[in-house]
């Protein structure tokens, strides 16, 4: 399993200055080699290098520095591919669509470049790198991370690495390589219903409240909006140094709420029911205030959380269909949309049981899990002679 782990670098201020013109060199020269590949059609990578190899090593990039310059073009146009044929940019002749058909790929100047063992060297045990600029080699670049963080680098770390800037700090993301841990056999499963006004609830009884997240994103929009409608020097300040915190706060609830369930799940012996929401806001037609609570649910973020902690804990996870989950009542299954009254109540109708609507929900779950489980696991009858 393939996680990345990312460290802060501490370069002195020769070395930063050395760090940012290296990348706004190699993203302008990707800019370039992506006007050629636009120009001849976007060919193979090999092609590509044909037509651009020669400048990159004459504007003083090195050979692997080069060939990271053209690889990370070709695999943009190859990323662009995929979007369009999955659909995500829109139907054939969308507006959007043909906008990012009709131009090539541009870069940012602190955009990510890739790094691999010949142009980056770590040395954990002082929490240094050596690293390739097109000023020289940088020896004994310092940087910090978690305990943890680093063990995991020490362990695991494999493949390459990107370096970044963002808002004047550089970051190394480094590829490691966990091993996953070999499932078990489940007992039981926990089922997860996710949502809004509760960001989780399994059928155990554990609830993740929304409420102060929902609340912390409303007085974030609320401040966004003062400080834009400004528009002086310092309130465009205040932006950059507020920009992404909402991002990264969501993300450390989600890892807490991801820890949470998996540790549970780990400790009772049993599995995870999780449901496929993949596509909902395309298929959820909603009123305008409602709009933006939907496009701000990280609940992708969650589950992906959820599953890379379950393997590396060996937590057995299968994700099923969520259709009537809030409609299906847990004890008798008889489904009605009457039977959700209201966001936190549901009572069947049926055989009249009363009970948290989430709550129910989640063991909707849990019991599709253990049928989707059980049907596709190995059957464990002898053959009949």
């Amino acid at each position: 399993m393939k996680i990345v782990t990312q460290v802060k670098l501490m370069p002195e201020a020769d070395q930063a200055a050395a760090l940012s013109a290296t990348l706004r060199t190699v993203n302008d020269l990707a800019c370039w080699v992506s006007d050629v590949a636009f120009a001849h059609g976007v060919p193979r990578e090999y092609e590509l290098r044909k037509h651009t190899y020669p400048r990159l090593k004459a504007e003083g990039l090195g050979a692997q520095a080069a060939q990271h310059t053209i690889k990370k073009v070709r695999d943009a146009y190859t990323t662009l591919k995929a979007n369009i044929r999955a659909g995500n940019l829109g139907k054939e002749g969308s507006k959007r669509r043909c906008k990012a058909q009709s131009k090539p790929i541009t870069f940012r100047p602190e955009a990510a470049q890739p790094y691999d063992d010949r142009c980056l060297s770590w040395q954990y045990d002082q929490q240094t790198v050596s690293i390739w600029t097109t000023s020289g080699r940088l020896k004994h670049v310092r940087f910090v991370c978690s305990a943890g963080a680093l063990k995991v680098l020490q362990q695991y770390r494999k493949g390459e690495s990107d370096l970044i800037e963002r808002d004047g700090v550089f970051y190394l993301i480094a590829t490691c390589e966990v091993p996953e841990a070999e499932p078990y056999e489940p007992d039981r499963f926990l089922g997860v219903d996710l949502g809004i006004v509760n960001i989780a609830t399994t059928s155990t009884g554990y609830q993740a409240a929304g409420r102060q997240l929902n609340r912390y994103r409303k007085r974030q929009r609320a401040l966004r909006a003062k400080l834009q409608t400004k528009r002086t020097k310092s309130a465009k300040r205040r932006l950059k140094e507020r920009s992404r915190r909402e991002q990264r706060h969501v993300r450390n609830t989600n890892h807490i709420i991801a820890k949470t369930i998996v540790t549970e799940a780990e400790r009772t012996s049993a599995g995870i029911s999780l449901e496929e929401l993949k596509g909902i806001r395309q298929r959820v037609r909603l009123r305008k205030p409602q709009r933006v609570a939907l496009h701000s649910w990280a609940f992708a973020q969650l589950g992906e959380f959820i599953v890379y902690k379950a393997k590396r804990a060996g937590v057995p996870l299968v994700f099923v269909d969520p259709a009537y989950t809030s409609q299906t009542c847990a004890e008798c299954g008889h489904v009605d949309k009457r039977n959700r009254v209201d966001q936190g109540l549901f009572i069947c109708r049926g055989c009249g049981v009363v009970a948290h609507a989430d709550r129910n929900a989640s063991h909707v779950l849990a019991r599709r899990g253990e049928h989707a489980w059980t049907a596709g696991r190995e059957s464990r009858v002898p053959a009949t002679p």
